[in-house]
This record gives C-alpha cells, sequence and structure tokens, in this order.
C-alpha cells in the first residue's frame, strides 16, 4: 500500500506517516522506483500498535521503547491497552452522565468525573515497566536526552549513517561472522549507537544480537538491505570475543 493509501485507511495524515519514518517508529517496508513509501501487512499492524499507543496519549519518545518491549509479549501489550481503554471508558461514561444530570436540570456541582488519576497511574506503570525490559534506564535516559534534541539534519544524518553500514553488512552476507570485514562494520554500528542514542554497552549490544533475530519486524527490516543481514549481524555480535 502507498502512504496515500495507509493514511486513508488509518484515517491519519501522509505526514504523520512520514514522521513516524523520521522516528523510527515505521519504516516502510519498500520503496517504489519513483521513489513512493510501500507498507505491507506487518507495517500495518506496526501502525495499529502506534495508534494504540497513541490513543492512549502516550508521547512519541516513549512509544519507541514500549514498542521494543511489546514486540517480545505481544498479548501482554493488548491485555494492558484493553485496560487503559477500559478505564478510559469508564471515565467517559462518568462524564456523559453528569452531562444527561445537567441538562435535566439538576443543580450538582461535582468535579470527581474529571479526574484522571487512576488512568495516570496505569500509564506510568506500563511505561515503567517498558522501560524495566527494555535495558537499562540509564541508556533510556540518554536516547531520550540526545534525540529529543534532534531535528530534521539530526535525524536525515542518522538515517544516511545508518543506511551505509547496514549496506556493508549486506553486502558480507556469507562471510564469517568473526571475520575482519564484519568485525569492522560491527563496530561502526556500534559506533553509530554510541554516538547518536546512548552508550552501548557488551549487555546492551547482546540484547540487540538477540532482537534482531527474535524480533520478526526488526528482522525484516534489515533483511530489506539484503537476506541475511539481521542473521549476520546477530551472529557478529553473539560471537564477537571469539
Amino acid at each position: 500500500m502507498t502512504v496515500h493509501e495507509v493514511a486513508k485507511l488509518a484515517g491519519v495524515s501522509e505526514r504523520t506517516l512520514r514522521y513516524y519514518d523520521r522516528f523510527g517508529l515505521l519504516p516502510p517496508t519498500a520503496t517504489s522506483p519513483a521513489g513512493y513509501r510501500l507498507y505491507d501487512r506487518a507495517d500495518l499492524e506496526q501502525l495499529q500498535r502506534i495508534l494504540f499507543l497513541r490513543e492512549l496519549d502516550f508521547p512519541l519518545k516513549e512509544i519507541v521503547t514500549m514498542l521494543v518491549a511489546e514486540a517480545n509479549d505481544q498479548r501482554q501489550a493488548i491485555l494492558r491497552h484493553h485496560e487503559l481503554l477500559e478505564q478510559k471508558k469508564m471515565r467517559l461514561q462518568g462524564l456523559i452522565d453528569l452531562c444527561e444530570r445537567l441538562l435535566k436540570g439538576e443543580d450538582e456541582m461535582s468535579l470527581r468525573e474529571f479526574d484522571q488519576s487512576g488512568i495516570e497511574r496505569l500509564k506510568d506503570e506500563y511505561a515503567r515497566e517498558a522501560k524495566e525490559r527494555w535495558g537499562e534506564s540509564e541508556a533510556f535516559h540518554e536516547s531520550e536526552k540526545r534525540t529529543a534534541a534532534y531535528g530534521d539534519r539530526e535525524w536525515n544524518e542518522v538515517k544516511a549513517e545508518s543506511e551505509t553500514i547496514l549496506r556493508e553488512f549486506a553486502a558480507l552476507t556469507g562471510h564469517d561472522p568473526t571475520s575482519p570485514e564484519v568485525r569492522k562494520a560491527l563496530a561502526k554500528w556500534r559506533d553509530h549507537i554510541n554516538a547518536r542514542f546512548y552508550p552501548c554497552t557488551d549487555e546492551i549490544l547482546a540484547g540487540l544480537g538477540e532482537m534482531y533475530v527474535a524480533d520478526e519486524r526488526f528482522q525484516k527490516t534489515l533483511d530489506e538491505y539484503g537476506k541475511g543481514t539481521a542473521r549476520l549481524m546477530s551472529e557478529a555480535i553473539r560471537r564477537r570475543n571469539e
């Protein structure tokens, strides 16, 4: 599907979809020869997850982390979405009931229906769980701090850097993951993460390596540069100390 078709289907603007791409939330599966973004079913499923979290009023900087955590346990994520939406439904129903009482002429001065503390408490719990499951909190906060200052120029630079390194990995598929060429590409990738996002410790790097093949979306995105790219990166990370 084209960006126009997806925007129409989801009721969001094409600008929003392009913003999600730039933010790293929703890169398209492919690009047409004319340069148009193309989305497949997996992309639409990712968009559904993003829109759930936006509906629940999570900011984009938290959604990035939450999507990573949700990828490991999608059923738990849906249960959390359901719980929060039920809370929102109860609050809205309370406000509707208050409107109806006032329309009937009942002289009722009530503010409790506007209380959002229950919803905010659940949101805080959900965000905290995602951060804990994502990895080291210091790394998360460092990533938040750095990327918050990025504008279009910085995000374009980040994208260009990452694509260059990923194409290098793709050209090395079939090589021994412990070969000097592959290790050089891995060092570039780690330096990229260190420079652009957060200190990439051995523990975090190992977790990323597992995620590249365990998470279907990550594997699919990496393999767009060449089949086997995700597997090579994962193996290079796993065997980096051999």
